[in-house]
């Protein structure tokens, strides 16, 4: 059975009447662990290097990992953000691996705990009548695992969350954080009309190894979940859209489900934006490994993301600014 994508609107705490005004340039930040993350920063602040900058857009999206790239991004410079990937002292290596567009690229994963929610993810699509089963299905599994937990976690993703962020404030611009209501399967967008902490917002959308983030009694899981990692259709009517993704563009749900990116890309283009999208070149792919979710990776993946950004500026300056 196959399902209607999401509208844009989707289910939230905020006012929908703010939420959907005309921009005239939109970007999007797709999920991918720490690698994809690193990539976004690293393409990002390569673009501003090279002349373009793409953090003057008057909507941003972020999913799971683009959700912190997208609250980095508002909160601080990318060649700040470059640098402190680049020089930070090497992490030790995440458990498990995780194939490249395997899942949604959230971070909240502990080790040895990758594969083991990539295969209860892969029965659970395989399983699932449509998305909106299979997003049901994966909050009740969070709210169970939670339900089972000391709830320490809660916390301790928040602190990890909020140390990676440069503020605690949503900008003024509109940034929109995708989530998904761990009781309903419902999509969720957060922004700044949410009455959500920006901290508690990007904690709900990179809460993607199987556990829910609570905010004011309700669980949250990974934005991925969404419609894809990406959730592009998000800047539906915006004149330019860039797409960044970390995974490629790849899902692993079906074809009939309509959750690929290249759909959401069709969609924008038949609603009149024009869009382009980033994928990582062969260097990127090389960079990120076999496992997105390896702190080792952020420093080669963002120092790829930034000589690819450099190497698209002047591709993509006719675009943004056309």
């Amino acid at each position: 059975m196959s399902t209607t994508p999401p509208s844009p609107l989707d289910s939230s705490l905020s006012d929908p009447d703010s939420r959907h005004p005309q921009h005239a340039r939109a970007l999007v930040l797709g999920g991918g662990g720490s690698a994809g993350n690193a990539w976004l920063i690293g393409v990002i602040a390569g673009l501003l290097e090279a002349g373009l900058d793409v953090t003057d857009a008057d909507l941003i999206i972020g999913t799971s990992a683009g959700a912190t790239a997208a609250a980095q991004i508002t909160g601080a410079a990318p060649a700040e953000l470059l640098a402190d990937i680049l020089s930070a002292v090497p992490q030790q290596r995440a458990g498990g691996a995780a194939p490249a567009g395997a899942a949604p690229g959230g971070a909240r994963t502990s080790a040895g705990s990758v594969s083991d929610h990539l295969a209860r993810f892969q029965r659970t699509i395989a399983d699932a009548e449509d998305a909106a089963d299979m997003r049901r299905t994966m909050g009740a599994m969070a709210l169970e695992a939670d339900a089972a937990s000391d709830g320490s976690g809660q916390e301790r993703w928040r602190s990890i969350v909020a140390s990676r962020l440069p503020g605690r404030h949503w900008p003024l611009r509109d940034v929109f954080i995708t989530a998904v209501d761990a009781q309903t399967g419902e999509p969720v967008v957060f922004d700044r009309h949410s009455g959500v902490d920006l901290v508690d917002a990007v904690a709900a959308s990179t809460s993607g190894g199987g556990s829910a983030y609570g905010i004011g009694g309700r669980g949250y899981i990974d934005g991925g979940y969404r419609r894809s990692s990406e959730n592009a259709d998000l800047a539906l009517g915006s004149g330019r859209v860039l797409v960044l993704s970390p995974l490629s563009g790849r899902s692993l749900y079906p074809p009939e489900w309509g959750m690929q990116l290249s759909v959401q890309v069709d969609e924008l283009r038949e609603g009149g934006s024009r869009v382009e999208t980033v994928l990582p070149d062969v260097d990127s792919l090389a960079a990120f490994g076999g496992n997105l979710m390896d702190p080792r990776t952020r420093m080669p993946a963002a120092r790829a993301g930034s000589e690819q950004g450099r190497a698209l500026a002047e591709r993509l300056s006719a675009f943004w600014r056309g």
